[in-house]
């Protein structure tokens, strides 16, 4: 019985993404944040915890799919770190096997770029939800509206923003969480680990308020449940919300969309 319960909160989820995403930078600060880690290791100094061969160090990419471990929230999380270069697909495409959800990462500069159309494939071979996290917010060229408009063109699924951009490329300062309805900011002094939660701005209160409704009428679309309340205009609550992105996102009707910068700790 101890087993079961130990296998029921155990999840395999792997980070796939094209080459230079920053799959492996998100993987380190998921580790550092659940406290696998006390230090973040950076790939450009070839420090990162998950690139251990020689030769990965050296050239700042993953070439084997590397396995680790971390707790969070009662539930024991194996993450499989897996190459983004084309070369190394098989990597990939061996890990999805065994894994029970994917975070594909994308560069909110470069989009949809070709292995990134190459993993989403796999992982929908196997059938194995999805999350989208749009990385690199911060750099100039960045476009979340964009990447989440062309994933929808070129996937045959249904991208679901849950977050939006607060500010952009060099002003990127936190995210807006359409669940909850809050403006989320990050102290750049405190690697992360310090974030402010406020309302929404009144100059942005009615934008937002579109992209909020949105969201819940997408789910009104998924979910019988959210569609009766919708209709009857009865309030949602965000615990309502979070239950039917759940069940949309396993059952491979849609694919939960956020967004961040890894690399300054924001997202």
């Amino acid at each position: 019985m101890a087993s079961k319960k130990k296998l029921s909160r155990t999840r395999n989820i792997g980070i796939i993404a094209h080459i230079d995403a920053g799959k492996t930078t998100v993987t380190e600060r998921i580790l550092f944040y659940t406290g696998r880690l006390y230090k973040m290791g950076e790939v450009h100094d070839g420090e990162a915890a998950m690139d251990w061969m020689p030769q990965e160090q050296e050239r700042g990419i993953t070439i084997t799919s590397a396995v680790t471990a971390c707790t969070w929230n009662n539930h024991e999380i194996q993450i499989i770190d897996t190459p983004g270069h084309v070369d190394f697909t098989m990597e990939v495409e061996r890990s999805l096997r065994v894994l029970d959800g994917a975070l594909v990462v994308f560069c909110a500069v470069g989009g949809v770029e070709p292995q990134s159309e190459t993993v989403w494939h796999q992982a929908d071979k196997y059938g194995v939800p999805k999350i989208a996290f749009i990385n690199k917010m911060d750099r100039i060229g960045a476009d979340y509206f964009s990447t989440v408009k062309t994933m929808s063109e070129r996937f045959n699924s249904r991208p679901l923003p849950i977050q939006i951009p607060f500010g952009q490329e060099e002003h990127f300062k936190g995210i807006i969480d359409l669940i909850k309805n809050k403006v989320v900011t990050w102290d750049d002094t405190k690697l992360g680990l310090s974030f402010t939660v406020a309302e929404i701005p009144a100059d942005m209160s009615q934008e937002i308020g579109e992209y909020r409704e949105k969201l819940i009428e997408s789910l009104a679309e998924m979910d019988d449940y959210i569609a009766e309340k919708y209709i009857e205009g009865t309030e949602i609550t965000d615990k309502e919300m979070i239950q039917a992105i759940r069940q949309a996102t396993i059952s491979l009707k849609a694919v939960p969309v956020m967004c961040g910068t890894a690399l300054r700790n924001k997202g």
